[in-house]
Parts: structure tokens; C-alpha cells; sequence
């Protein structure tokens, strides 16, 4: 039998920015002419989201958001490099990357020979805009799980080239954050990209509402797969690979609630409650919370991105483990909260 590595990170797209970019996100949603005159100016805001911002829109809080999610990211490398798999396959969400008009999968495997993943321009580590990386995939591992699925009456996509876009931002940024020090990635991936964003996948281009537009339900797109059979798509995938000659590393790349998706919260600020709820049954085992939570609640709070730790959830009952290190970095400005877990053999 194979041995079996659980990982969550987060992807968040600020991070690979300077602090004082890091809450451009919240500035933008300042600008929704229906925002409620009371939210147009710290005064209005939550106590906590005040002290956040603090005397300089947030720059000093971005530092210590910035070195938590480092600190958590080394961690997580950490366990990575110990377990040294034959290859990571990354649960990560498409918004509007090779998921587009011409198909929208309900969730497809990858099995690329190579992935090209370029840094964007700014970021942190002073790398020119575009600058080149290659990974390795693992093509047979990849073709070993899209056949395991489909044998196990999953309808499984699969790909051997991209569509649009080399990679997504959700698979690209895992690997360039668990490289943050730059030392190199070596490990081969094997991305299954999830539609996680559903119904706003193509009228909502899967970003930030478009403040021009109300979409009512004739605009929206059909939905996402149930957290129910993602979390069952997580359980098929531990057995299949657990059956398997190969040590496979299974990682989920997402934030948590973000604000740009959380209408209740006028989308300024994610439902941090709704999050800790389900890290809590997370960090417990509670596993019957995350396969019966709803489709209705996940979008109500804006925690589209959470379908990817569905699978995560599934794949960590499937093997009846519980997480041996979790960490819950949450925010009120810098957009989503963030989780990290560690579930080794």
C-alpha cells in the first residue's frame, strides 16, 4: 500500500505583492455604488476590521498577515520535503483560467509532462514579470487516477495541455509559496482542477463583481458540484492512490471565505464565523459537518473555494486520519480567510 500525505494551503494572490498592495482587493470593493454610505469610511466598520486598518491602511497589519502565512508555508514545505513524494496532486479552483465559455468540467485531471508557471509583475522576491518556471507532471500517476475515478463511476475530465492558460493562479501560487525561499520545487504535480466557482464562473468571469451590472438568476451559470460529491470525489482519490505503487502527497490550494464573494457582508469583509465553524469540525474529525454542508450555504458565505477542501475532508476520512497540525489565519481586510493543515501517514 501506498503512503499517503494530507496538505492545505492557500493561494492568496496578494501575498506574492508588496504589503502596501496587500489590501487592493478592499479598495476596490470600497468603490460598489451600493455600498451603505455607513461602510464608505473606517468609522463605519467593525471594531476589528478598524484595528486592522489602522493609521496606515493597513500596511503594518499586511507585514504580520505576510509572515503568519510565510511561517505557515514553511511548515508546510517542511512536511513536504520529510514525506519527499513520488508526486503532489493539488485540488485547486479555475476562475475563468482554462475553465471558459467553450467548456466548463465539472472537475478535470491534469496530466501535463510539464507545467509553465510565470511569477507576476511586482512581486515580492524582485523577479522580472513573466520569469519562467517549469515543474514536472506525473502523466501515469495523473492517467492512473482519471481511470481509478472513472472506474468508480466519477465522470472524470482529463487534459494533456491547457486550453487558455498554462496553469491557474490556485496550482501556480502553491508551488511558488511553498518555494517562497526560492530553494526549488521538485516535486512532480498533478493539478485536478475543480469548478468551484459555479455559478459565477463565467457571469462573474470567476472575480469580483462587476458593480456595473446586477446579475440576476437568468444570468448565473448552472452550479458547482455539491460539497457532497466533491467530498466523495476526496474519498475515491485517497483509495485509488492509497491502492497505488506511489507516495502521493494530496494538497488543497484555497482560501476560505473571501470577501468579494460574501453579498451579506456588502463584500467588504469574508463570514470569518461561517469559516471557523468548519475548522473547527476539521481540526476535530467532524467529518459528517463537511459532507453535509450545502451548496447555498457555501455561496451565501462566499466560501466557493472551500470545495477544494471537500475533497481534502473526503480523502481524510477515507483514510481515517485526523489532522496532526491546523492553523486558521483569519482577516478582516485582506480578503479571505486562510487555513493550513498537516495529516501525515
Amino acid at each position: 500500500m501506498a503512503e499517503i500525505l494530507v496538505l492545505g494551503v492557500s493561494h492568496y494572490p496578494p501575498l506574492a505583492g508588496p504589503d502596501e498592495r496587500m489590501a487592493y482587493i478592499l479598495r476596490r470593493m470600497l468603490q460598489n455604488p451600493s455600498l451603505p454610505a455607513s461602510l464608505r469610511e473606517p468609522a463605519g466598520w467593525p471594531e476589528g476590521m478598524r484595528a486592522e486598518w489602522g493609521n496606515d491602511e493597513g500596511v503594518s497589519s499586511a507585514a504580520r498577515h505576510r509572515s503568519d502565512l510565510v511561517a505557515a508555508l514553511m511548515k508546510t514545505r517542511a512536511a513536504l520535503d520529510q514525506f519527499d513524494p513520488d508526486f503532489v496532486v493539488i485540488w485547486g479552483d479555475d476562475q475563468y483560467e482554462n475553465f471558459k465559455e467553450d467548456v466548463v468540467p465539472p472537475y478535470c485531471v491534469n496530466a501535463y509532462e510539464r507545467f509553465k508557471i510565470t511569477v507576476p509583475p511586482g512581486n515580492v522576491w524582485g523577479e522580472p514579470a513573466g520569469e519562467l518556471y517549469e515543474t514536472p507532471g506525473h502523466v501515469r500517476g495523473a492517467k492512473h487516477l482519471a481511470t481509478g475515478l472513472i472506474e468508480a463511476d466519477f465522470d472524470t475530465a482529463y487534459a494533456y495541455k491547457p486550453l487558455h492558460h498554462s496553469l491557474g493562479h490556485a496550482f501556480a501560487n502553491a508551488v511558488l509559496y511553498l518555494d517562497y525561499n526560492r530553494v526549488g520545487f521538485p516535486y512532480p504535480i498533478v493539478p485536478v482542477t475543480i469548478n468551484c466557482y459555479g455559478r459565477k464562473v463565467i457571469s462573474q468571469r470567476g472575480g469580483f463583481p462587476d458593480f456595473d451590472r446586477t446579475l440576476d438568476d437568468s444570468d448565473l451559470d448552472p452550479p458547482a458540484p455539491t460539497p457532497r460529491r466533491l467530498f466523495d470525489l476526496g474519498a475515491a482519490t485517497a483509495r485509488i492512490l492509497a491502492a497505488s505503487p506511489w507516495r502521493v502527497a494530496l494538497l488543497a490550494s484555497s482560501g476560505w471565505s473571501h470577501a468579494f464573494l460574501t453579498e451579506k457582508n456588502h463584500f467588504l469583509y469574508p463570514d470569518t464565523p461561517a469559516d471557523r465553524r468548519m475548522y473547527e469540525a476539521l481540526r476535530c474529525g467532524d467529518y459528517a459537518t463537511w459532507r453535509n454542508t450545502t451548496a447555498a450555504a457555501v455561496e451565501q458565505s462566499g466560501q466557493q473555494e472551500l470545495l477544494n477542501w471537500m475533497c481534502l475532508a473526503g480523502a481524510m476520512k477515507q483514510l481515517g486520519r485526523k489532522p496532526a497540525s491546523t492553523e486558521l489565519i483569519d482577516t478582516w481586510i485582506f480578503n479571505s480567510s486562510k487555513a493550513f493543515l498537516i495529516a501525515p501517514p
